[in-house]
């Protein structure tokens, strides 16, 4: 099986053979690993004044630093950040992706269209407009999910893409933005559409939201979404609790400690690498992935400590149980 064939069978809760898929949404050292800024950190402001020969070498860089991560960190799937971010360029990235890896990866970008948590900055002003303006609220959140399916629709006719991501934030460690009741009516309805969407074009969707999501998790479960990313222990979420409430409906991305990636012992990262294979491999549908993204700051030989646990320990026998 390629990684992606394997990514997929995670996805649809298929048992597989030898060791579990493997991937963090985003991989932001690629200077301490490659000696290059990752695409997202660059900056192209002169972009339209390059040459048509300077552009393709910008984007074939970009697609080598996506692949030569996949392929040192064993991640089945790849998150691609098109920079510039047009669609077109974003298609002919994932043109270039697919022909220089034969599709060996799952290919995702970010998909997302329902509210996430508001700004600092007008916070105080978006929730006034929740109890003020609820149908203006609402009517705009069914024209982003629209705007977003369109998109995905034109993605489709394209080729090449697998999935989306989800990146709206909906929770912080003490839990989510709005309270349950809000979130079913400002959130919940969008979120299904948008995922039911994706699914009839035949597209994989892995919501991503970091905190404290179990006053939500029943409804992120029954939106139906392919998995979910990144059930934050930072956030009290326990990803044995999860699994014996949802491991039946949906793939488990994540739970391995970031923030213990940064300030814990090496002991203390190798025990939450550990309990997060432990307590999400039985039965399939689980993907290793620490509990948001291997950020700027995070020291590299962390994330190597803990795909050393993987590597030894996140191993399925064939006859999976």
């Amino acid at each position: 099986m390629t990684p992606r064939e394997r990514f997929i069978s995670a996805l649809e809760l298929k048992p597989i053979p030898g060791r579990v898929p493997h991937f963090e949404l985003v991989f932001f050292l690629t200077m301490e690993a490659f000696g290059k800024v990752h695409p997202s950190h660059r900056s192209y402001r002169q972009w339209d004044q390059m040459t048509d020969e300077e552009r393709q070498y910008h984007r074939e860089d970009i697609a080598d630093i996506h692949i030569n991560t996949a392929l040192r960190y064993e991640h089945s799937a790849i998150f691609l950040h098109p920079n510039p971010s047009s669609e077109d360029e974003a298609m002919r990235l994932i043109d270039i992706v697919r022909d220089k890896t034969d599709n060996e990866f799952f290919l995702m970008m970010h998909g997302d269209a329902t509210y996430g948590i508001p700004s600092g900055t007008n916070m105080t002003e978006w929730v006034a407009r929740l109890v003020e303006k609820p149908d203006e609220v609402k009517d705009e959140a069914a024209r982003r999910v629209d705007n977003a399916l369109a998109r995905g629709e034109r993605f489709a006719q394209h080729g090449g893409i697998d999935g989306w991501a989800l990146c709206s934030d909906y929770c912080f460690n003490t839990g989510p933005f709005l309270r349950p009741e809000w979130f079913a009516e400002f959130v919940t309805p969008y979120l299904k559409r948008l995922i039911a969407g994706y699914r009839n074009l035949d597209q994989y969707v892995i919501k991503h939201t970091d905190g404290n999501i179990m006053p939500i998790l029943d409804q992120l479960v029954d939106a139906n979404p392919h998995a979910l990313h990144s059930l934050d222990p930072q956030g009290d979420v326990d990803i044995a609790e999860v699994k014996r409430l949802y491991g039946d409906k949906v793939c488990l991305i994540g739970n391995v400690n970031c923030g213990m990636l940064t300030t814990g012992t090496d002991e203390e990262c190798i025990e939450s690498a550990r309990y997060a294979i432990q307590s999400g491999m039985p039965g399939g549908g689980y993907v290793f992935s620490t509990s948001n993204c291997i950020f700027t700051g995070m020291r590299l030989e962390r994330y190597e400590l803990i795909l050393d646990v993987w590597r030894k320990e996140g191993n399925y026998s064939f006859s999976q149980n």
